[in-house]
């Protein structure tokens, strides 16, 4: 009787061996595939306050034992040069294999680095905020100032439309500072800063970028008063659980790349730069034809325009990067820019194409005046499945109040295939002007 009985439970027992192995076959898959961000053009729906769940992480929630080379990573770790304490345990070793299985992608990381760190530490050090907090946008972004996040968080350091205002980045039909890599890198460092004084300690600042400072409170407020990450971390989001773990093992990462065999691939965008501040309204096409370079390397560099055109007026003059060019070809710039004959019409052109962006301010910057026009523009949205007002709103630097008034809509719900307007008329610039001189 006893063993029917047994002989009973081997099916059951077989069952749920089988589903041990598929859940843990499961777990595994997610933590290999690299975290990766949306890259689009087109922004969800503004989710609560800052970057709150702005990355995508595996979940690791049952790492696997340190091995024999930990020591190893713990005294590589500790051998970077920092400011904040960058612990190692399992947590941080499961995101360092992670990272590591990635190889391309590291090694196409590592090239970016080469150029967007100089002007992270710019802004840190402007700021007072550590140097090794520019890893976090690695987690953050994977270094692409058109990446955007499953809630609408964008650029470099996937700033949310609120915060980004309230951190004085600029988004308009026209221009979306988020994807600026020198003002949104001098955004993030103010809200990190913020968030320091706040916490007093740099990792649960960090923690806040992610989920959030109402979390973060909470989750203090939960652990009893605790102001150490490890000692909360139970009591946060799950993806901020990995994300501090994860802005470690990047540090460890791009320290020692090398050690691994991964090698920095070369950047496909000129990386020597000049900079011309734009006073008024300038096409992009007609500076990349005068430099005789592809429109795409111009758009590379200046990832914050939407339209292809520079947004500059005398109030706010605008950052344009070019590419170092000859002589010849700057002698061509300022004639086009002074060529009354080179009108620009800001509807014909286009939204760039994401590419990654890098840009440097040059020593001496030229400044453009280009005159005024009385054309009108009103720009319109074919809502798609999936979006909101809010995060249209959020796309184009507006209210949803806004639309409602403009398109005549009484409910807040955005009206999935039909052409909505997304922002008011007003002055634009026509031709194209300037004052600068070829430098010979």
């Amino acid at each position: 009787m006893q063993e029917a009985s047994l002989l009973n439970q081997i099916p059951l027992m077989k069952r749920l061996f089988t589903l041990t192995i598929c859940l843990s076959l499961l777990q595994i898959i997610q933590a290999i595939a690299l975290p990766s961000v949306k890259q689009s053009n087109h922004f969800a729906a503004f989710h609560g306050e800052i970057n709150a769940d702005t990355t995508i992480l595996p979940i690791i929630n049952h790492p696997l034992p340190i091995g024999a080379q930990g020591n190893v990573y713990k005294r590589r770790l500790d051998s970077v040069k920092k400011d904040i304490q960058l612990d190692y345990n399992e947590y941080v070793q499961s995101y360092i294999d992670l990272y590591m299985h990635n190889r391309d992608e590291m090694g196409q990381v590592a090239g970016l680095a080469r150029y967007y760190f100089p002007i992270y530490e710019k802004a840190f050090h402007d700021a007072g905020i550590p140097d090794e907090i520019k890893f976090l946008s690695i987690v953050e972004s994977k270094l692409d100032p058109n990446a955007v996040s499953r809630v609408g968080a964008t650029g470099l350091w996937q700033f949310m439309g609120t915060t980004a205002k309230i951190y004085g980045l600029n988004m308009n039909e026209y221009v979306d500072e988020r994807r600026d890599p020198i003002q949104a890198s001098y955004a993030a460092a103010a809200y990190l800063k913020d968030a320091y004084q706040e916490f007093g300690d740099w990792l649960l600042a960090i923690a806040s970028y992610n989920c959030g400072k109402s979390n973060v409170e909470h989750a203090m407020e939960k652990a009893g008063g605790g102001s150490d990450f490890w000692a909360i971390r139970q009591y946060l989001p799950a993806e901020t659980r990995g994300y501090v773990p994860a802005f470690i093992a990047m540090n460890y990462v791009m320290n020692y790349f090398g050690k691994h065999n991964i090698i920095a691939q070369a950047c496909n965008f000129s990386l020597k730069t000049d900079t011309v501040m734009v006073k008024k309204f300038v096409s992009l096409g007609n500076v990349a034809r005068a430099l005789n370079v592809g429109i795409g390397e111009i758009t590379i560099l200046n990832p914050a325009y939407r339209r292809l055109i520079v947004n500059g007026t005398p109030k706010t003059p605008r950052r344009l990067i070019l590419p170092q060019t000859s002589k010849e070809n700057f002698t061509a710039l300022y004639n086009v820019l002074n060529s009354a004959g080179d009108a620009v019409a800001p509807m014909e052109f286009a939204k760039p194409t994401p590419v990654y962006a890098v840009a440097a301010p040059a020593a001496h910057p030229a400044y453009v005046d280009l005159p005024k026009s009385d054309r009108k523009i009103t720009t319109y949205h074919k809502v798609k499945k999936g979006e909101t007002l809010a995060g249209i709103a959020d796309l184009f630097g507006c209210e949803v109040r806004d639309l409602k008034l403009w398109n005549n809509l009484e409910s807040n719900r955005a009206p999935v295939g039909k052409t909505i307007r997304v922002a008011a008329g007003g002055d634009i610039s026509a031709s194209v002007s300037a004052d600068i001189k070829p430098t010979l």
